[in-house]
């Protein structure tokens, strides 16, 4: 018989989860003393515990993640598990969208916004037309009794080898605690001290609402949460929401281990390591199996190989690539919080940048491997049970956002899990499609969750349905930087085409008397979330031909094309994305303004600072804006972003970001690096829109790449926007288009050395802002010099040394 410990089968539980945990883990021990910094740059590392969920440590292997707090008497681990989402599969699709979307197409057309707003309003929304929340798992609680005083506290995150670690001395003693998430699909925590018996702790599971917690007298290793979701079915009243399970069991040496009250008491032990496994019924009905098979794993391996296995799978990824930028000595002995606020207060560390640089490469190392959900907007870490935005899957910017660095920053595997999930939205998108637009392929509007919702939700601006066309960019990217050709016949070509073969139908011939009459237009459309306004003062967003939607339809056939052109396959869809693309309407600059048109006509904007600047698509992550093709488009472009002023939310930043690195203004670009770094970072160098979005991590990691490579258009581009600040530094290990992995070292602003190796032996085209010499195996290459660009013919994984002439 199991012991109840603190939440009582659902929904008895009253006392409020912050309350109980402000209570549990209410710091009593007095900190003295400094410790030394840790040995590796690449480390996050502090020297007191974390008081908020934002100040806690990530860690993750993309299915499980845990938010590492470091408390010294109390310590508090915030546990997710990917799939713990409220909600269940529903047909949401409206069928009353298809029949009205004739009116609300001619109203758009005739400038009758507001009506055609209250009509789809009424008509053109899911049903439901809201989604249900990602959830946090539960906290693993620790007491440790009798650490009252301790000294050389130290918290910290070793990027290099996935590991949280807090230590500290307490009577002459070293305590250590490690903490990762291990291949084998465990959190693995291990209390250890430098002399003997000095371990003890209390061990408890705990989550506020939909579960309770068992310790089995029997078993003095293990405790068990179990819970399910309450998810109703209207008609037929059953519960679909999912089940799941977390198991804690430990392994103490030396010492007693004993279980009561729901808890697991050590007493006088040398070594303590804890194993959780955790897992919901979305993809098994045999919740409890699976989760005893992971702690089966776990516990069948000796500590130091279950480390070593672990430190192994994610270093294969991890170093690919190294970044290091000028260093300030004086800096480096500094905890990280206290390196921020001397940024935010005005000073330099540019090493900063590469230490960011490489958190969001292990932020997507953490949460989004193959065989994975992909990373939702806080990747995998969520304390709440109704979490902001509902920790979704955004996909009017953030969900793709989350995934522009993995080409350049060298984890395409990361990118995986992103098809994965466009896979399982496909079907439930083609119904969607067929039922709100008479249409085939797949669509998907501008959220998400895991159980396939595809129509309109949330509200007029929900009318969107442009997602699944963005989202097919990324096949074509990952195609790009790899040169799989397997995975774009087999994965990548059946998702763009199926994309695609949406628009080809949901693009509508525009009436006389419109700006763009006889074009093929997007109807309804968006310039997502924003608002314009008319010349009789009315205020709408709802219209037609917004000017993202044009840039994403024309990226998306652009590179159907090529990619049928690559297999040969189906000239017959390749013609029709042709002929659709000659029809679309060109990117237009406001001859009042001279900035880049957002909508089909000349409008003002009741909010010109707006957080997304959605018709720059066009120039990122689109490639159909360059200061050198159109010269005239990237001028325009600038004065748009001068116009929507730098200060922005957390990822809206590092979008701007991307965008100056893509206008080839470096210092620009620099600025929009300081502004994310100051305004827009928390404590443990997460984003903050606020609150926290890991969106603005990973495009603050991307923009980092832009400015160092560029490679976007159909030439490889050495240090593009490099700023004075970064004038000396050295970086392996990046990836651009073409398949090439680039080496370089630069000094005084200016390359010293590149390296490039050719992956799939393709003709390359290279570019820097200094006459360049290339040799390889110590002969000089023959090159064809063209408009400020080398041109040659590469062989496969040979390796080609750049220098400037």
């Amino acid at each position: 018989m199991g012991v109840l410990f603190l939440c009582p089968p659902m929904p008895h539980y009253t006392l409020p989860r912050r309350a109980f945990l402000a209570a549990a883990l209410s710091s009593r021990a007095r900190v003295t003393g400094s410790a030394l910094p840790p040995d590796s740059p690449l480390t996050l590392w502090y020297r007191q515990p974390a008081s908020r969920w934002d100040q806690a440590l990530p860690v993750g292997n993309g299915r499980l993640g845990a938010m590492v707090f470091g408390g010294v008497e109390a310590e508090r681990l915030q546990l997710n598990e990917e799939t713990l989402w409220a909600g269940y599969p529903r047909n949401c699709n409206n069928p009353a969208a298809l029949r009205n979307l004739p009116e609300v197409r001619r109203l758009l057309f005739e400038g009758r916004e507001l009506e055609a707003t209250a009509l789809a309003s009424k008509t053109m929304m899911g049903v439901p037309d809201r989604i249900q929340s990602y959830q946090t798992l539960a906290d693993l609680l620790l007491e440790m009794p009798g650490l009252d005083e301790v000294s050389a506290y130290r918290r910290e995150l070793d990027l290099d080898t996935a590991v949280a670690t807090t230590s500290f001395v307490h009577s002459g003693a070293r305590h250590t605690r490690q903490v990762f998430v291990s291949p084998e699909q465990a959190i693995v925590v291990r209390l250890a001290c430098d002399q003997p018996g000095r371990v003890s702790a209390r061990v408890r599971l705990h989550r506020a609402q939909n579960a309770f917690c068992t310790a089995d007298p029997a078993d003095p290793r293990r405790l068990i949460l179990r819970g399910q979701l309450t998810a109703i079915e209207p008609r037929s009243g059953q519960d679909l929401g999912l089940r799941f399970e977390a198991r804690l069991e430990a392994a103490a040496t030396g010492g007693s281990l004993r279980a009561g009250d729901g808890a697991l008491t050590v007493e006088g032990a040398d070594e303590l390591i804890l194993y959780i496994a955790a897992a919901t019924s979305f993809r098994t009905r045999s919740v409890e199996g699976v989760v005893s098979a992971h702690i089966s794993q776990a516990r069948a391996l000796p500590f130091p190989e279950l480390l070593r296995r672990h430190t192994a799978a994610h270093q294969v990824y991890f170093r690919r690539v190294s970044l290091e930028l000028p260093a300030h000595p004086e800096l480096s002995t500094l905890p990280t919080g206290l390196r921020l606020e001397r940024v935010k207060a005005g000073g330099r560390d540019e090493s900063l940048a590469a230490l960011y640089f490489q958190y969001g490469r292990y932020l997507l190392l953490a949460s989004s491997r193959p065989g994975t959900l992909p990373a939702n907007l806080q990747g995998v870490w969520n304390e709440h049970f109704n979490a902001p935005w509902n920790s979704d899957y955004h996909t009017n910017i953030n969900l793709q956002m989350n995934y522009w660095l993995s080409g350049a920053a060298n984890l395409a595997e990361c990118q995986l899990p992103l098809f994965d999930y466009m896979d399982s939205l496909a079907a439930p998108g083609a119904r969607t499609a067929k039922v709100h637009y008479g249409a085939k392929g797949w669509v998907v509007h501008h959220l998400s969750d895991i159980f396939g919702f595809t129509a309109p939700a949330d509200g007029i601006w929900g009318v969107w349905p442009m997602g699944a066309a963005w989202l097919a960019q990324h096949p074509w990217e990952h195609y790009q930087f790899t040169g799989d050709r397997d995975f774009l016949e087999k994965r990548g070509f059946p998702l763009m085409q199926g994309a695609a073969e949406f628009i080809l139908d949901f693009l509508v011939e525009a009436p006389a008397g419109t700006p763009v009459a006889g074009m093929l237009v997007t109807a309804p459309s968006h310039s997502p979330e924003n608002r314009f306004r008319k010349a009789d003062g009315m205020v709408a967003m709802f219209t037609y031909a917004a000017t993202m939607d044009i840039a994403i339809c024309r990226d998306l056939l652009q590179n159907c094309v090529a990619a049928s052109k690559i297999l040969g396959a189906d000239p017959e869809f390749r013609r029709r994305c042709d002929e659709a693309l000659k029809r679309l309407p060109p990117l237009k600059i406001s001859p009042r303004t001279g900035r880049l048109m957002e909508w089909v006509e000349d409008y003002d904007e009741p909010e010109p600072q707006h957080r997304h600047v959605a018709h720059l698509f066009a120039l990122h992550p689109g490639g159909q804006i360059s200061p050198r093709l159109t010269p005239e488009l990237a001028a325009a472009a600038r004065k748009t972003l001068d116009a929507r002023s730098d200060k922005s939310t957390g990822w809206s930043t590092a979008w701007k970001m991307n965008f100056w690195a893509r206008l080839e203004d470096p210092e620009r670009a620099y600025r929009l690096w300081t502004m994310l770094i100051t305004t827009c970072t928390l404590p443990n160098l997460f984003d903050t829109h606020p609150p926290f979005q890991i969106d603005g991590n990973f495009g603050g990691t991307a923009g980092i790449a832009e400015m160092l490579l560029q490679s976007h258009a159909g030439e490889v581009h050495l240090l593009p926007a490099l700023p004075s600040a970064w004038s000396e530094g050295r970086v392996k290990g990046l990836r651009a288009r073409g398949v090439f992995e680039v080496d370089m070292a630069w000094k005084a602003g200016k390359l010293v050395q590149a390296s490039i190796r050719s992956l799939r032996g393709n003709p390359l085209r290279l570019r820097a802002r200094w006459p360049l010499a290339v040799t390889s195996s110590g002969r000089l290459v023959r090159a064809r010099a063209e408009n400020g660009v080398l041109l040659f013919d590469t062989a496969v994984n040979r390796i080609y040394q750049v220098t400037p002439a």
